[in-house]
């Protein structure tokens, strides 16, 4: 499936399908393409919207969870979203929770993938090293339980990220503000039903943090996918989509 890029107010976005809207959050080195399956099942019965969040354009003093949780009430407000389902993967779960936290009146369901906003580490322990290609296609084999789903296109796109100096900059300076913004004492007051889906090989936000996550979001449901790491929709998509599907026609609500 080809997706679409739009651009209208200043955004960048996809938008596929009508119905109940989907809003789909990527992470610190994700893109548009990184939701092409879930995009693909859903849209003939959602309306899914995945807005390019501005990492790698922000200025380098205000760049963090806070001035990113701030973009997407500015592209909800914009596009006049309602009772959102939001689906987050790493960061893109942080900043998923941030605007929920903020916002639990316009949102519906919350979905966490491998998400930061307790613990995670960082592309293996460390930040990518520019110019050395082989480092960057270890540490991207890194986020998945199979080497193989880093294809070369995704090397190639980190590595060519990494080239640049003042996106290297941008990239720890929000990586910095995930790990400082812990939400572990505001996880509780989330009231709004959440799905929590993550890879049971996960190695940089792992199996431990999904069941804190859990047992802090009182209304919460857990699900395991096994041989998967850190982005379960893109390593399983059929049974992330499975996962979903069947949690959205539980109609699991407030």
């Amino acid at each position: 499936m080809r997706l679409e890029i739009k651009k209208e107010g200043g955004f960048t976005y996809i938008e596929e399908g009508e119905g109940e809207v989907m809003l789909l959050l990527h992470g610190l080195f994700g893109a548009l393409s990184n939701w092409r399956e879930v995009v693909k099942a859903f849209s003939p019965n959602y309306r899914v919207l995945i807005p390019m969040m501005p990492i790698y354009e922000m200025p380098i003093k205000t760049a963090g969870v806070g001035t990113l949780t701030d973009f997407i009430e500015s592209f909800v407000a914009h596009k006049q979203l309602r009772d959102l389902l939001i689906l987050g993967n790493s960061l893109g779960g942080h900043i998923g929770i941030t605007y929920t936290l903020r916002n639990q009146e316009n949102v519906r369901r919350l979905v966490l993938t491998g998400s930061s906003g307790l613990f995670e580490n960082s592309m293996g322990g460390s930040y990518p090293k520019r110019g050395n290609y082989d480092y960057i296609r270890e540490k991207v084999q890194y986020t998945f339980y199979d080497p193989e789903t880093a294809t070369e296109e995704l090397i190639d796109e980190v590595f060519g990220l990494m080239k640049s100096i003042p996106k290297c900059m941008r990239i720890v300076a929000i990586a910095k503000s995930a790990q400082r913004h812990n939400l572990a004492k505001e996880l509780p007051t989330i009231q709004v039903p959440t799905l929590l889906v993550w890879g049971l090989n996960d190695t940089i936000t792992p199996p431990l943090v999904a069941y804190e996550f859990e047992k802090l979001i009182p209304n919460a449901t857990l699900k395991f996918i096994d041989h998967c790491g850190h982005a379960a929709m893109m390593e399983h998509p059929e049974k992330f989509n499975q996962i979903l599907r069947q949690y959205l026609e539980s109609d699991v609500l407030v």
